[in-house]
């Protein structure tokens, strides 16, 4: 049976999900057989999608709805929030 995952966390990055994050992002999702996506208000995007992230204009500060679904969605939902939170690694 399918497994769905989410939770909510806020972009701390300086940018936000800016190009770089969001290809880092869509990379990290590539990597796992569970949907993920991305929603922020009334947005979603598809997480492999770095220009539907984009779209998504998240900046500093707000909060976003990762869910994962599929057969690895806990794995893959704790991965792209650690990135997250990680500040995608820019260390600003």
């Amino acid at each position: 049976m399918s497994q769905v995952a989410e939770q909510t966390v806020t972009i701390l990055n300086k940018m936000g999900l800016h190009a770089r994050p969001a290809s880092q992002l869509a990379q990290l999702a590539a990597q796992f057989s569970a949907e993920i996506t991305v929603h922020q208000g009334d947005k979603q995007a598809d997480a492999v999608s770095v220009l539907g992230l984009m779209m998504l204009e998240s900046r500093q500060g707000k909060t976003v709805r990762v869910v994962a679904r599929g057969d690895d969605a806990q794995a893959a939902l704790n991965a792209v929030v650690d990135l997250i939170s990680q500040k995608f690694n820019e260390g600003v």
